[in-house]
């Protein structure tokens, strides 16, 4: 494995090697090449899709965008198949129906877990398998991206002895890789932390983790309730998806223990309306949660081929304006580096490299639990969050780091809608 990640150096490697590749290749070799590639080149998934005139296309999700690698014979596409569902553990001579199974290879970074998802279509059965490096989440709070003051601000948070530290934002938009790294920043040997998640993503020295079982009808709230008997001062709840969670989440933070979790909604206010729909109520909301944290992902530029952008005198203004009405707390000097383009290099392949979170955080004040218990909107939760804390809405903490050369405007309108000066 760690031979192949040093060899490729790019998509054209992997093409080049299946079009050496002769019919006495071993499956093992194949599989081996495609995972290491997956590796090298930061591949979160990997595509075996079938397609027309038997021939088939590998392609890898990389920083959240798919990418055609290279096209193979049918017959590659077979083998490789059939290895991954032996691997997997799945039955070899169905083909008619979805499976789903996990397997396990080795690397420097230490064991990386594959899960393997068949499904039949048109042409043959199609897979994909996500790719979960450890290495890829092995990061620190100092490592997230976080503005000063917003990482100051979760430095605090994550002192407190009880309350509940919530995570918002669609699926793949990096809630765990952030919970994870709060659990990092939290574990010493004084304290016990446990988990509740579905399924584990990936494994944390000195954290008891734990999962759901939907065949042992083993929920979120039924882990939960058990995990509250094993003496833990840090708990982390995957997702709060149903009101027995929530509430049991809620009495949990009101009862001596730090909560982490995560809720689907598109800002930090709407988690509040969230929690009140899933019957959790208001009057609770306000001493339970004590930070709700919404983000998106967007990629970062690569250091070795960004441009640096002209701007012209409309655009300048805007920006000028834009950071004369930041909150003081926001670093001016670190905007000083400017706009930026992506370029593309052989260490990128097309100037992107890795991605970046770019966040709101929502302190739920005093003033904010009135709000909470008066049932009031989430625009208005917002308003008094921006009015009295300063609070920094997503788009605009985007802003801030396209202006620090971290990212681009277009990355920041790709992810929040267009541009609001």
């Amino acid at each position: 494995m760690e031979e192949i990640r040093r060899k490729v150096k790019d998509k054209n490697d992997v093409a080049e090697f299946f079009k050496k590749a002769d019919p006495k290749t071993a499956t093992s070799t194949l599989l081996g090449y495609v995972l290491g590639a997956a590796l090298k080149l930061r591949a979160s998934d990997i595509h075996i899709e079938r397609k027309a005139e038997k021939k088939s296309l590998l392609r890898f999700r990389i920083d959240g965008d798919l990418k055609d690698i290279t096209g193979f014979e049918e017959r590659q596409s077979e083998l490789l198949i059939s290895r991954i569902k032996l691997l997997a553990g799945l039955k070899l001579n169905v083909r008619d129906t979805a499976q789903d199974g996990r397997f396990t290879i080795k690397s420097a970074s230490g064991a990386i877990e594959v899960r393997a998802s068949v499904v039949p279509a048109e042409f043959g059965e199609a897979v994909v398998m996500r790719v979960l490096d450890p290495s890829v989440i092995a990061l620190e709070l100092k490592d997230l991206g976080l503005r000063k003051d917003d990482e100051e601000l979760i430095k605090e948070e994550l002192k407190r002895p009880n309350g509940m530290i919530l995570v918002t934002g669609p699926t793949g938009s990096g809630k765990t890789t952030t919970l994870y790294a709060f659990l990092k920043k939290l574990h010493t040997e004084k304290i016990k932390i446990i988990t509740i998640e579905d399924p584990i993503e990936y494994h944390i020295d000195g954290v008891e983790q734990t999962q759901t079982d939907k065949e042992k009808n083993y929920t979120f709230a039924l882990g939960l309730r058990s995990i509250l008997r094993q003496d833990p001062d840090v708990i982390l709840v995957g997702e709060i998806r149903d009101t027995e969670t929530a509430k049991v989440s809620i009495d949990a933070a009101l009862t001596g223990h730090l909560v982490l979790s995560t809720l689907h909604t598109n800002n930090a206010a709407g988690a509040i309306p969230r929690l009140t729909d899933l019957g959790v109520r208001s009057s609770t909301i306000g001493p339970a949660v004590t930070l709700v944290i919404a983000q998106r992902l967007v990629k970062r530029l690569c250091e070795s081929c960004k441009k640096m952008v002209a701007v012209d005198k409309e655009l300048q203004a805007k920006i000028d304006k834009f950071k004369k009405d930041l909150p003081k707390r926001v670093a001016r000097e670190s905007m000083e580096v400017g706009l930026h383009k992506a370029v593309g290099c052989d260490l990128c392949d097309g100037g992107f490299l890795g991605r970046i979170a770019i966040m709101e955080l929502l302190e739920v004040s005093d003033e904010i639990d009135s709000l909470i218990r008066e049932k009031t909107t989430e625009h208005d939760i917002e308003a008094m969050a921006i009015e009295k804390q300063g609070m920094v809405l997503m788009q605009k903490d985007g802003i801030v780091k396209a202006l620090q050369g971290i990212t681009t405007l277009d990355e920041i309108e790709r992810a929040t809608g267009p541009i609001e000066w």
